[in-house]
């Protein structure tokens, strides 16, 4: 079989394998929950309080930039698993025996990344035409000025992605939920900058220039103000005709590098991909030096090792006192489960920021206690999950009352992470008798391994905690959203009784969890 062939079959299998699962429904129902967004207002792009009149080229490039704004971080998360999925079924371990090169299956798997992101961004062309019937203010079609933004825009950003997310698995470090945090952290650090930019991946400061220049010459004045989403005075909006974007020469070329990049990308994914042998990990290989010396050393003996006389084995019943239940214990081995694994610098880290909450003063809140609950976020993602994740469900549902002794332990060691590692903000808001603050950041406190916890068990994966509580601390608390802000960071949530809400939410995620447990427990 050629190179080409097999690439062709690795990715259509691939794409046909994904497409086939209700996950792939769900993000075309996102797709289409944005695309409707845009239809109805509640997403415009606005260049200080100018916009312009919803026809094919403003909406082609409305619907653009919200493909490469929202998709292209999101559907990062989407397509990174598909190494993974080959390693956990044995698919990997039967394609590791083929003639099939490392280069040829990264590259493949690259390709059916994209092809996942393009079919959202198809749904979301789709819907561009609907957005301009909706919005009614020129409901000409014209497909050239429509979908050229998502053509030069969209394809080459969703590329990138697709190789990216290839790469963060093929790497150890990146491929598990600390990739997941970098990725989120990476992109929203690079939209900024590309706003100002003219060569950034999302495509937000060549558009921004010339809507720019567009504005100036339609009304004499522009400013820098670029927002896509809502502006606090639209009824006082000023509306523009805008004909379609000035595809140079410059950018064409800048768009066109990017597919190259993944091409690159994609290959030097090749140089980290273990092919699905495990013994090439690090963690497996010292584990397999020790293995080594510890033979050679017993193979350099001379004298030979006698048979162990055997032992006579007496059963003896346990006393009453060892079969009671000790709910302590239980919670000791939940929060050294949940603790497993952090070096010392992860503690020095945590006690720094406590420290930080106790002295910081009203307006320091506001940074770090958000900074104080990102750090444990890989610990609580993985609330619900480890069952699923080691294989270990038979043993643990098959205990006495998993649902009343296990899953409490469970939740209450995830609040008592939260309650050490906030607890500098804590004490400072009780010392200084801010009650009003001191609950909202108990609820906080409440919320977070419990949302951890309801996600983690009906998912069955870290993933989709991770990936909402970022969303969610990013667009609340970090950036101080009142309906959002979960935390109580922002005072004027606080009086306006927000927390109250998160507290609502928080008792329908605890009876989730235990309804999606009790789901486990009826199906193993």
């Amino acid at each position: 079989m050629s190179q080409a062939r097999a690439l062709y079959h690795l990715m259509r299998a691939d794409f046909l394998e994904r497409v086939r699962r209700y996950s792939f429904l769900i993000t075309l129902g996102l797709a289409v929950w944005l695309g409707w967004a845009v239809s109805t207002g509640k997403l415009k792009l606005w260049i200080s309080d100018t916009r312009g009149i919803y026809n094919s080229a403003w909406v082609g490039l409305l619907m653009a930039l919200v493909v490469n704004s929202f998709v292209s971080l999101a559907g990062f998360y989407v397509v990174k698993n598909t190494l993974e999925r080959d390693r956990r079924t044995g698919v990997g371990q039967i394609l590791a025996t083929t003639p099939m090169s490392k280069g040829l299956y990264t590259l493949g798997k690259t390709l059916s990344n994209l092809a996942v992101l393009l079919a959202m961004v198809a749904v979301l062309a789709v819907m561009a035409v609907v957005a301009q019937f909706v919005a009614g203010e020129d409901t000409h079609i014209q497909l050239g000025p429509l979908l050229a933004p998502s053509l030069v825009f969209c394809v080459p950003a969703m590329a990138l992605v697709a190789a990216f997310a290839v790469l963060f698995e093929t790497i150890p470090f990146l491929k598990g939920g600390f990739g997941n945090v970098v990725w989120f952290f990476l992109y929203t650090g690079a939209v900024p900058l590309g706003i100002k930019g003219t060569h950034d991946v999302i495509g937000l400061g060549l558009v921004k220039n010339q809507l720019k220049a567009a504005v100036l010459k339609a009304f004499g004045t522009a400013t820098d103000g670029f927002v896509l989403g809502a502006i606090n005075n639209e009824r006082q909006a000023r509306t523009f005709r805008w004909e379609g974007m000035d595809w140079t020469r410059e950018i064409l070329l800048s768009r066109l590098t990017l597919p190259v990049i993944a091409l690159a990308i994609s290959l030097v994914a090749a140089l980290f991909f273990d092919r699905f042998d495990v013994s090439r990990s690090w963690g497996r290989r010292r584990s397999s030096r020790k293995d080594l010396k510890v033979a050679s050393d017993v193979g350099s003996r001379d004298e030979t090792i006698p048979e162990p006389a055997p032992v006579p084995v007496r059963l003896h019943p346990l006393p009453a006192e060892s079969r009671r239940f000790s709910f302590l214990g239980m919670l000791r081995a939940e929060v050294r489960l949940l603790l497993k694994g952090q070096r010392w610098w992860w503690y020095g880290i945590a006690a720094g920021f406590i420290v930080a909450g106790f002295f910081v003063p009203e307006a320091g809140r506001k940074i770090v206690l958000p900074l104080t609950w990102i750090w444990p976020v890989l610990l609580w993602s993985s609330l619900g999950t480890r069952e699923a994740r080691f294989g270990t469900d038979g043993l643990v549902f098959s205990a006495a009352w998993p649902l009343r002794r296990q899953l409490p332990a469970t939740w209450l060691a995830g609040f008592l992470l939260a309650l050490v590692t906030g607890g500098g903000v804590g004490l400072r808001l009780a010392f200084t008798g801010n009650w009003p603050a001191a609950g909202a950041w108990l609820i906080g406190a409440l919320f977070i391994p419990t949302f951890a916890l309801a996600l983690g068990v009906w998912s069955g994966s870290s993933k989709l905690f991770e990936v909402v509580y970022l969303f969610l601390w990013y667009i609340g608390p970090l950036n101080q959203t009142r309906p959002l802000d979960f935390m109580g960071v922002v005072p004027a949530a606080v009086q306006a009784g927000i927390p109250l809400a998160w507290l609502a939410a928080t008792v329908a995620l605890g009876v989730a969890g235990v309804v999606g447990r009790q789901r486990q427990l009826a199906g193993r």
